[in-house]
């Protein structure tokens, strides 16, 4: 059930999460169409050799050409990962978290990919994805002046935004050339200025390649976030096309895709010190955040989600690990919940401990100064504004984030919410609308959405999440329904749960299929979960107009106070946030000190996998034939000599600056060579999407010769090694 309601409650989240320098060498997610004016002469003096056409050429195979973002559906507006073609016959490198999903739809208790791995020996082994899409960009553009030549002083943020909108659907129509392409227009410096990006989006990827989770997610969460790290975090993917080399469906006449550009791959490694080079599709990063959204998010925002992602998580460990086919069921939830978990407590910590609201202060303070030098009320009003609207925020965030996580996201509600369009027809006595309302609800997967559950832990979650909801959110702000619940069931949540899994008739696919074959209205609109639902909207409806409030001042403010940062500074080069286009970052192989006496190498290796064994364990066992090819030092062209011994490098630290989405990158040298794959951050700089830390920020990369050991030696998948383009 998990799976069929992620997606609503993903759009959830994001609409209740409209809120959203100094420039060093390593900080910076570029555009790569400015490279050549803004980066170019850096990069070469830290070590890059390509030249800047062979970096972003629009007209010729160039480096961009071998990146795609990969997404869910044929028109993506946005990419949870990145990969990179690594071969003239469309193989693509991703992290192993990047397919973790489709590695689960895959898996079968017979047949566990996640836990025993996947190798395609051959073509026709590899396996189709439905709904996974590999996007490459064809060209970017500047649209800030066609975007905004209609927008006035006087508009409404509404009137603004839809203007906007108005006109980049419009030009994004033009460059789509009748559906040859997906173009998406998307805002920078909060819609201080606009960009279009144009892509091809190929429908048919397949799966060729996965590790087991005992390398690929070794170290699983108590390593996420963590170094040293030892993960062999990849996948691979290949990139399917017509004959013709256009994007098309899947189809068994597809043939593998002719990239104009692929990445080498070299075996020679690196030194400290040594250029690199990420390119990727980072999703977001809030820079320009004041210190007044800071403080809001740790203090109310990132604690309700640690809370109730918490004892999500709590459950699910519970019947995981009784049984693999609830393991296998929940994997991709679990690791989802559990990264965004870890993230937002890394995040508090962090924060708080680099003091990120204090830096801040500093330049909100040095922006004011400057601010009243200028007659510009918008300005000047900028971050009394932003203080205002996060103090409304602080409010209502609690009624309005318990609702819809620990309310409106359980499975039961969910079910329930498809119903409600019936109801209401049925209300207004419109059978043309009821007709319409019961053929959509007969259309529903309703077997898929139970199939996909295990009613434990649907039942024990609907009761824990009710259980927080009522002892965080202060009881003036609970919704009517704990009311009931205290009157009916005397306040007893297990009671209550028990009383809604045996009457209601969402909380089962019996009673759904019994009353799509006999409807009744009356049955919907008396539920128990119905009354429930309507409470929860009652409820949010109470606090909606406040909460949008604030979200609309944030909105505006922001971009007022960013366009008098600029402003403030005119020969600084400000980059813009992450937005989930194609961006670039370079930096340097590099080690770090944490903390007082704990400095970290900037490499680890296999031995630190055999240190950390925990035979049986989930996140720490080893595989056998990994041990054995590391006893008998059988590491093929993979291995190099450290302090004496043999080994193979897993993984290493560069300074280059990513965040979420920028998964599955490559990391290249100075002459654009793969050298391994960016999959994590470093704990210490946790708050880095708010505050690039220099001292403390590190990309963890897995070698990309860890990568070809565990293809090669570990797997045995040559057909795979032989398509690729080795440098030793």
């Amino acid at each position: 059930m998990k799976k069929f309601f992620v997606k609503t409650l993903a759009i959830t989240l994001l609409l209740l999460i409209a809120i959203p320098f100094k420039s060093v060498a390593d900080e910076g997610m570029w555009l790569p169409m400015f490279v050549k004016r803004l980066n170019y002469v850096d990069m070469q003096k830290m070590g890059l050799q390509l030249t800047p056409e062979e970096l972003y050429d629009v007209n010729n195979g160039s480096l961009k050409d071998a990146i795609v973002g990969l997404s869910n559906g044929p028109t993506p507006r946005g990419f949870f990962c990145t990969g990179e073609i690594v071969s003239e016959k469309g193989l693509i490198f991703t992290n192993h978290h990047c397919g973790y999903s489709f590695i689960q739809q895959h898996s079968s208790v017979e047949a566990d990919y996640l836990q025993d791995g996947f190798w395609a020996m051959k073509f026709e082994e590899e396996i189709p994805n439905p709904g996974l899409s590999a996007s490459i960009l064809v060209r970017m553009e500047d649209v800030t002046k066609e975007i905004l030549e209609g927008v006035t002083p006087e508009m409404t943020e509404k009137e603004r935004s839809e203007m906007i909108q108005k006109v980049a659907t419009e030009l994004e129509k033009k460059a789509s050339e009748d559906g040859k392409y997906n173009p998406v227009v998307k805002s920078f410096y909060a819609g201080n200025e606009y960009y279009m990006f144009v892509y091809q989006v190929f429908q048919d990827v397949r799966l060729v390649g996965a590790p087991p989770s005992s390398i690929g997610k070794f170290g699983g969460d108590t390593d996420n976030w963590m170094w040293p790290r030892q993960t062999g975090d990849f996948s691979i993917f290949r990139v399917y096309c017509a004959p013709d080399g256009t994007p098309a469906e899947y189809s068994e006449d597809n043939v593998p895709y002719t990239p104009k550009h692929h990445l080498p791959i070299s075996l020679k490694g690196y030194q400290p010190d040594d250029f690199t080079m990420i390119w990727g599709f980072p999703g977001s990063t809030q820079r320009y955040m004041s210190s007044y959204g800071i403080d809001y998010n740790v203090e109310e925002f990132y604690p309700i989600i640690v809370d109730l992602f918490g004892k999500q998580l709590e459950i699910m460990d519970e019947f995981m690990a009784q049984d693999d086919a609830i393991r296998i069921m929940y994997a991709d939830n679990h690791a989802g919940l559990a990264n965004t978990w870890k993230n937002f407590i890394g995040q508090i910590e962090m924060l708080r401990k680099n003091k990120v609201a204090e830096t801040k202060v500093a330049l909100e303070n040095q922006y004011s100064k400057w601010a009243t030098t200028v007659k510009n009320k918008e300005y000047n009003e900028a971050l009394p504004n932003l203080k205002n609207a996060y103090e409304i925020l602080s409010k209502v965030s609690k009624p309005m984030y318990y609702a819809s996580i620990a309310g409106m996201g359980l499975d039961i509600v969910q079910v329930a919410a498809e119903f409600q369009g019936y109801a209401a027809a049925a209300q207004s006595k419109d059978q043309t609308a009821m007709d319409a309302a019961l053929e959509e609800l007969k259309a529903q997967p309703w077997e898929e959405v139970f199939s996909t559950s295990y009613q434990p832990i649907v039942e024990k979650t609907f009761t824990e999440m009710l259980k927080l909801y009522k002892k965080n959110v202060p009881a003036d702000q609970l919704p009517t329904f704990f009311s009931i619940i205290d009157k009916s069931y005397k306040g007893d949540i297990d009671a209550f749960t028990a009383a809604v899994y045996k009457k209601s008739m969402f909380a089962s696919l019996d009673r759904i299929q019994a009353f799509l074959e006999k409807p009744n209205a009356s049955k919907v609109e008396k539920d128990i979960v119905t009354t429930m639902f309507n409470s929860l909207m009652e409820n949010m409806m109470q606090y909606r107009a406040d909460f949008s409030k604030a979200q609309t001042l944030v909105r505006t403010n922001d971009r007022w106070f960013i366009k008098g940062l600029r402003e403030m500074n005119p020969n600084k080069m400000y980059y813009p946030d992450a937005n989930s286009t194609l961006r670039m970052s370079y930096g340097s192989v590099q080690d770090y000190d944490a903390r007082d006496a704990v400095h970290f190498d900037y490499i680890c290796t296999m031995k630190g996998i055999m240190e950390k064994e925990i035979p049986g364990d989930i996140e720490f066992d080893v595989p056998k034939r990994l041990k054995e090819l590391y006893e008998k030092q059988d590491f093929g062209d993979y291995g190099v000599e450290i302090n004496g011994r043999k080994d193979v490098i897993t993984c290493f630290l560069s300074t280059n600056d990513i965040t979420g989405g920028n998964s599955g990158s490559p990391i290249m040298n100075g002459k654009g060579e793969l050298i391994g794959l960016a999959f994590d951050g470093n704990w210490e700089a946790m708050s880095g999407d708010i505050n690039f830390e220099p001292k403390l920020q590190r990309t963890i990369n897995v070698d990309i010769r860890y990568v070809l050991f565990v293809i090669d030696k570990f797997a045995g998948a040559h057909n795979l090694i032989e398509e690729l383009t080795i440098v030793k």
